[in-house]
């Protein structure tokens, strides 16, 4: 599965990608370039520049990566999104089970 959240900074965005690899609760990680987010914070529009993260985990991980995220991120209430994969090289997914399981 694939696990998207965001983050104020570079360095915030890398320090998640480091954390959560070193745990083994995700194999890859990547982070893109800035994003522009758009939302309703405490009934004020916002708008902020954001880096996304998205790890390569599985589904027996997938609570691990979540309570990494919870303690480590800065945000109050982090974006926290999972999606399950649909299909994949076989190569690819035993990498990211041998890598977290």
């Amino acid at each position: 599965m694939t696990v998207l959240t965001t983050t104020d900074s570079p360095a915030a965005a890398e320090e998640l990608a480091r954390g959560a690899i070193a745990a083994k609760v995700a194999a890859c990680a990547q982070i893109s370039a800035p994003v522009t987010s758009v939302y309703r914070w405490e009934g004020e529009l916002e708008t902020a520049t954001e880096w996304q993260v998205l790890f390569k985990t599985t589904e027996a991980r997938y609570e691990s990566l979540e309570t990494y995220l919870r303690g480590a991120h800065t945000y109050e209430v982090p974006e926290i999104i999972a999606v399950a994969v649909a299909r994949g090289s076989y190569e690819y997914l035993a990498w990211v089970e041998g890598e977290v399981g």
